[in-house]
């Protein structure tokens, strides 16, 4: 039995996920959670302060590092909450310590290269058809600027490979949308399409796995270490810098930030275009990809800083 909080819960653990963080990290937490709100607070929908409160103490005899855990998930969940619309208890900073907020890695032209020179190179594995799909998957997400799931996902029947358009259809948490392929992407799908036609030809994921279905997270983020490791063969994994597929889609987005200001554009004009391309529901959220351009270049007279720090702050 479930409560009613329990899809909200799999929407927050959908959208972090998203982002590339790891489903597993919080989803004991707020599966407990679940089913502490089943036995005590079977009608409701949402956090209040006596229902997280209840919830924490009953959770105090597991230790302080597990209880800490277990804040940080009730908060990650009370910020999703207020972030579609739904009123929520949310903890105090004083109570539930600060979480390192993820620092993007925004690729280099030469580790780029590097990447996906090592995914067009990638030796058999156990799946075989692994060699196939990198170089098409994650080449599609950074020239596409897409979240990691909107590319594993995808479905056949969503790619129209006479024109290059891309639906990315509605979920839970996101809009519809269409993107359109470069034609350098387009040409790669089609020759990549007549061999998947041949290894999953009954498979509706364009990027089929092994055993039906699409790549999990997990499973598509071990193939992307995987490539990023044989890019830099000289190096031990524990001294690369941590990546991630998510990392792709920033890189998009300042690439054409960059393009932009090469070309002396009024970013303020064109936030527009790249919030619709990209699927964000809020400006700034796209916004934010101007602090990850270089200093010397967020200088350009193309950053009105003042107009900047007004739209920020939405910024969770």
């Amino acid at each position: 039995m479930l409560s009613h909080l329990a899809p909200i819960i799999e929407d927050c653990l959908d959208f972090r996920e998203e982002r590339g963080f790891s489903r597993p990290t919080y989803e004991s937490s707020l599966k407990l959670l679940d089913a502490f709100y089943v036995e005590n607070y079977p009608d409701l929908e949402t956090l209040t302060k006596q229902s997280v409160l209840h919830w924490l103490s009953s959770r105090s005899h597991t230790g302080n590092a597990q209880l800490t855990h277990d804040a940080i998930a009730v908060r990650h969940l009370g910020e999703f909450l207020l972030s579609i619309g739904k009123t929520a208890y949310i903890l105090p900073d004083k109570l539930v310590p600060k979480s390192t907020r993820t620092t993007p890695h925004i690729f280099t032209d030469d580790e780029l290269r590097a990447l996906f020179l090592s995914a067009d190179t990638l030796p058999n594995g156990k799946d075989f058809f692994q060699n196939e799909i990198a170089p098409v998957l994650f080449r599609l997400i950074y020239t596409c600027g897409l979240r990691p799931n909107e590319g594993r996902e995808l479905k056949r029947e969503d790619i129209n490979l006479e024109t290059g358009e891309i639906l990315i259809a509605h979920n839970r948490v996101h809009k519809e949308r269409i993107v359109v392929m470069s034609d350098d992407m387009l040409n790669l799908c089609l020759e990549y399409e007549t061999k998947r036609l041949v290894y999953a030809p009954e498979n509706e994921y364009f990027f089929p796995h092994k055993n039906g279905g699409n790549y999990s997270n997990e499973q598509m983020m071990t193939l992307f270490r995987r490539c990023w490791q044989l890019a830099h063969p000289s190096i031990p994994p524990t001294k690369l810098p941590r990546v991630r597929v998510y990392d792709l889609r920033h890189r998009f987005a300042s690439a054409v930030l960059n393009n932009w200001l090469d070309q002396g554009c009024d970013l303020y004009a064109k936030l527009p275009y790249l919030r619709a391309f990209m699927g964000h529901d809020v400006i700034s959220a796209t916004a934010y990809y101007i602090h990850l351009l270089p200093e010397n270049i967020t200088k350009s007279k193309g950053v009105d800083w003042d107009t900047l720090n007004n739209i920020l702050p939405e910024v969770k």
